[in-house]
């Protein structure tokens, strides 16, 4: 599925400290998100350094008020999204940034809050499903300490002295 492009105009980029930024998801969805203030200062640089991407492009740019453009200013295809999270990723310990891909980031995010306590009803909410099917069968991964719980507790029966 081909996701529209992300307008620096459906942004509202705050004071980097407060919680209510806030991103249009889609016209069509309606619903707002509020971005962690890690990804509001991100953004406020990533629009400072496009500023500067402008100028090196020069009469090249193309002006589409694109959040996640190309280095003219054009759409950035899926390629070259892929090509960008792989190189941003590269440092990353314990990653191999040739096996992901930024729409694990998605499945990602959906583990990650499962395993906080985040109610499955809410995740679905937040990434745009219609119900929790989709959220539990598809996208929620368990993480390692939801895996140890039975271990924990077994490892608690076994150390049990069997003899009399």
């Amino acid at each position: 599925m081909k996701r529209a492009p992300w307008p620096w105009d459906r942004t509202v980029l705050e004071d980097p400290a407060s919680a209510t930024t806030a991103v249009l998801v889609s016209r069509k969805s309606r619903r707002t998100l509020a971005l962690p203030a890690r990804c509001v200062e991100v953004l406020w640089q990533h629009w400072e350094d496009q500023g500067w991407d402008r100028l090196a492009a020069g009469d090249a740019w193309e002006e589409h008020g694109l959040v996640f453009a190309s280095a003219v200013g054009k759409e950035a295809d899926s390629s070259h999204v892929r090509r960008a999270f792989r190189t941003a990723i590269k440092g990353a310990d314990g990653v191999d940034a040739g096996d992901w891909t930024p729409r694990e980031l998605r499945h990602s995010f959906v583990s990650l809050l499962s395993d906080r306590g985040v109610p499955l009803e809410e995740i679905s909410r937040l990434v745009g499903h219609s119900s929790t099917a989709v959220t539990e069968e598809v996208y929620r991964k368990q993480i390692r300490p939801v895996v140890q719980t039975g271990a924990v507790v077994m490892d608690g029966i076994f150390k049990q002295d069997p003899k009399p």
